[in-house]
């Protein structure tokens, strides 16, 4: 029997936490406190713009809901996005970094807290996702592959601990228009081929131009001794005659 004061429904849901949070603190707590709480203000911002209700915070971790895979998914590229911005000027080692799982399933609330198997799901997605990445369940990737611009690569299935089953899992790469931006990647094979072909034609042309200068010239250099015999009548070779 459900307690009546716990009710169900569908819902995104978006775990994150700091890599290597421990270490940060271990190394200056006050700093690295200050750098969350910073972070935080604005990390807040863009969750309540995409209609993110927090739900959960401990420390360095964060459990959101959302109306939609949709609009957790674009949240969690956008807090990314934010946060590799922040890094871009600071020091590898000191670098906050954010792991994010997204997963869409059934949740239990009660009040403000939100427990379930969909939960759950995004939390071991979290801890999968590299420092800066974000992994997000395949009935994520079901809901949005068509309708937001990002680039997916499937991770396959992974056993993870306290679910059942395995959990099928994408990792977002990125923004297609940033792909579509960038130049085309040059092969090096290719390109070493296209010089080498390149390479061969111009000797060959090389030696085209020699062969017909040689034979155009040794023509003309063979009609001269035979005029030159002709016309002198000398029963001796010309001078140029030396063969």
């Amino acid at each position: 029997m459900v307690d009546e004061g716990v009710t169900r429904r569908l819902a995104a849901i978006m775990s994150a936490d700091v890599a290597g949070y421990s270490r940060l603190m271990e190394a200056d707590e006050t700093g690295t406190l200050a750098t969350l709480r910073a972070h935080r203000v604005v990390t807040d911002r863009v969750i309540a713009e995409h209609n993110g209700r927090i739900v959960g915070t401990a420390g360095d971790s964060l459990l959101v809901e959302f109306p939609s895979a949709a609009e957790a998914v674009s949240c969690a590229h956008a807090v990314q996005v934010f946060m590799a911005e922040r890094n871009a000027d600071v020091a590898e080692n000191k670098r906050m970094q954010f792991r994010i799982g997204v997963n869409l399933g059934d949740i239990m609330t009660e009040g403000t807290d939100v427990f379930g198997n969909g939960v759950n799901i995004a939390a071991r997605l979290q801890e999968l996702a590299e420092p800066g990445g974000i992994w997000m369940s395949n009935v994520v990737h079901d809901q949005v592959r068509h309708s937001l611009k990002l680039r997916y690569e499937d991770q396959g299935e992974h056993r993870v601990k306290n679910i059942s089953e395995p959990v099928r899992s994408y990792r977002v790469l990125g923004d297609l228009q940033e792909r579509e931006e960038q130049p085309l990647p040059t092969h090096s094979g290719q390109s070493k081929r296209r010089w080498a072909i390149g390479g061969a034609l111009a000797v060959c042309v090389i030696a085209l131009a020699l062969l017909g200068w040689f034979v155009f010239d040794f023509g003309k250099v063979g009609s001269d001794i035979a005029t030159c015999k002709d016309h002198l009548g000398l029963p001796v070779p010309c001078p140029d005659d030396r063969q």
